[in-house]
């Protein structure tokens, strides 16, 4: 194509045109499962067997998966017909996903066993707009199978190609549901040109070769992983490898050696911890390693080819980008939101790492508003919520500004900092404001053991932590003979786990300033699961639901 694509389908017709016989996804043996043109073969097959069962341009298509290839198809196939496909957290209870069906008038779904009870649960309720369930893998009653969806003829009168070039730029392309960290999820609407523009952007500030190989084990239902493993996959001609679970993905990154790699920093920090393991804990405190050792370590872990690291999603410490740096890996830190395509800023990795969230990306506008709060501005920035105009103008401003909820400090060369969420500053009682993130991320950062941690302070004379035990940390303990081996539910019990608690949050005091600091904490016998009481979907925590459930070990607290 001459022009650049201005539509998914473009970039995609594009990738197919330029990749042909090249790995478009492999299986966990390394082996090829989908070159590029097969790829484009299966997506228009779908797209068939979509148009049969009724998906028509504009309307909704759902999938219910782990991270597997028919996730890929499906979406490719349903964006060609001008429909909107989303994604569903692998998580979401019947009502859950029932709400978010709803709100987008979804007919089709997309799914797998593990979620087909759920599924067909949601299809039955009077109120409940599904009438069609496509099973990638196994058959039942009243569900049409993904064997027999590739083989459905194309209804007459269907011209694919036709379809797909009636796309327009600013066409839907997917929606997007936020976490619901303070009320039901609301569904961001992104179009065509929303999603072209961040590739673009991100395109020109990052490395990302051509055919870079990639895992992908985030859920898709995140804006993060559609971006990094879906849509920039076909900018890019990526060799994708899907990971179902997502506990696995240390495994798979020795197997990959990926190119390019995006994670959460608790990823980051998990994968800091086997690090150090290898080089001894003097390394996480800036001690010198031999560039021989380094070396082996990036190989020991799967990152020796590794071109572009990212981190975003939730506040990272500082230590951790310095300490990936030191190992030769230049983490960059990225700032964003569903309702601006994912990312907004962008810290160059030239700079020492200063908690800073970076510049803008090209095109991109940030500034302050009242009581500073971060405002965005450019072509990244969601049509609205779906069938939410109230929230919609509440967001998005006559001058189409994006209010993100974010308090920020902008220093005088343009960089960003985050301070906090509006809604989640702690006010002590002396009047101190605090960012409970920044003294959560120092507390994560403080010691492996620690998993979760809620920092708590507001209205009060000091700040405490409700903290909760990395399970994999601890088995690793236990395996060394450094802890006792107790059942989960004891483990807070264990002198050896207090012990280690404590200097964690130690550590993570010396970071802190005087009244930021945790004076006491709670360890909790219990592991916080995403899409439970205490943490969405893509690991956010629900400060509400847990300040209401641990209500007496907090008050327990302050009363000694």
């Amino acid at each position: 194509m001459a022009r650049e694509p201005c539509t998914i389908c473009e970039l995609f017709q594009s990738a197919v045109e330029e990749a042909d016989r090249a790995a478009a996804f492999r299986r966990d043996d390394g082996s090829v499962a989908l070159t590029w043109a097969q790829y484009a073969t299966a997506v228009r097959a779908a797209a068939n067997g979509l148009t049969a069962a009724g998906l028509e341009h504009g309307d909704t298509m759902a999938c219910w998966l782990t991270n597997r290839v028919e996730f890929h198809i499906a979406d490719a196939a349903a964006v060609h017909l001008g429909a909107v496909g989303f994604s569903i957290y692998s998580t979401y209870t019947v009502e859950q996903a029932a709400h978010v069906i709803a709100d987008a008038g979804c007919r089709i779904l997309v799914t797998e066993s593990a979620f087909l009870e759920r599924a067909v649960a949601v299809r039955d309720r009077a109120d409940s707009p599904l009438d069609t369930i496509v099973v990638v893998d196994g058959e039942m009653p009243g569900t049409i199978g993904w064997d027999e969806l590739l083989v459905t003829e194309a209804p007459e009168g269907l011209d694919f190609q036709a379809r797909w070039q009636a796309v327009g730029p600013y066409d839907l392309a997917t929606l997007i549901y936020t976490s619901g960290t303070t009320g039901p999820p609301k569904g961001v609407e992104l179009t065509h040109a929303n999603i072209i523009a961040q590739l673009a952007a991100l395109r020109r500030r990052l490395d990302y070769p051509l055919g870079a190989r990639v895992v992908s084990y985030l859920p898709m239902a995140h804006i993060a992983e559609r971006i990094n493993t879906h849509y920039l996959a076909m900018a890019i001609r990526a060799d994708v490898t899907p990971v179902s679970d997502a506990r696995t993905v240390s495994e798979h990154l020795q197997r990959v050696r990926p190119h390019f790699f995006f994670s959460p920093p608790r990823t980051w920090e998990k994968l800091r911890t086997a690090a150090l393991a290898r080089l001894g804990e003097d390394a996480g405190n800036g001690a010198k390693v031999s560039d021989e050792t380094r070396s082996a370590v990036r190989e020991q872990l799967g990152f020796d080819q590794l071109r572009t690291a990212v981190v975003g999603a939730a506040p990272c410490p500082v230590q951790v980008i310095e300490f990936w740096r030191n190992l030769g890996i230049e983490l960059v830190e990225v700032y964003g939101l569903s309702e601006c395509s994912g990312v907004a800023t962008l810290a160059g990795n030239a700079a020492p790492p200063t908690g800073g969230v970076g510049r803008p990306l090209d095109g991109v506008e940030v500034r302050l508003g009242d009581s500073d709060e971060v405002l965005i501005r450019g072509p990244v920035v969601m049509r609205g919520y779906r069938n939410r105009p109230d929230a919609t103008a509440d967001a998005i401003d006559p001058e189409g500004w994006l209010h993100t909820g974010d308090v920020g400090v902008i220093d005088r060369d343009g960089n960003l900092r985050i301070v906090d969420r509006i809604k989640e500053l702690i006010i002590n009682a002396a009047g101190k404001n605090m960012s409970p993130a920044n003294i959560e991320a120092q507390l994560r950062s403080g010691s492996p053991l620690i998993g979760q941690a809620v920092a708590i302070g507001d209205g009060r004379p000091y700040n405490m932590a409700l903290i909760t035990i990395d399970a994999q940390a601890s088995r690793a303990l236990t395996a060394a003979g450094e802890l006792m081996d107790r059942e989960p539910e004891s483990v807070e019990r264990d002198p050896a786990v207090v012990a280690e608690v404590q200097a964690g949050v130690d550590r993570a005091n010396k970071a802190l300033s005087r009244v930021e600091q945790i004076k006491r904490f709670v360890i909790l016998g219990e592991d916080w699961e995403p899409g439970g009481d205490e943490l969405t979907p893509t690991m956010k925590l629900k400060r509400r639901a847990i300040h209401a459930k641990y209500a007496a070990q907090i008050e327990a607290i302050y009363r000694c």
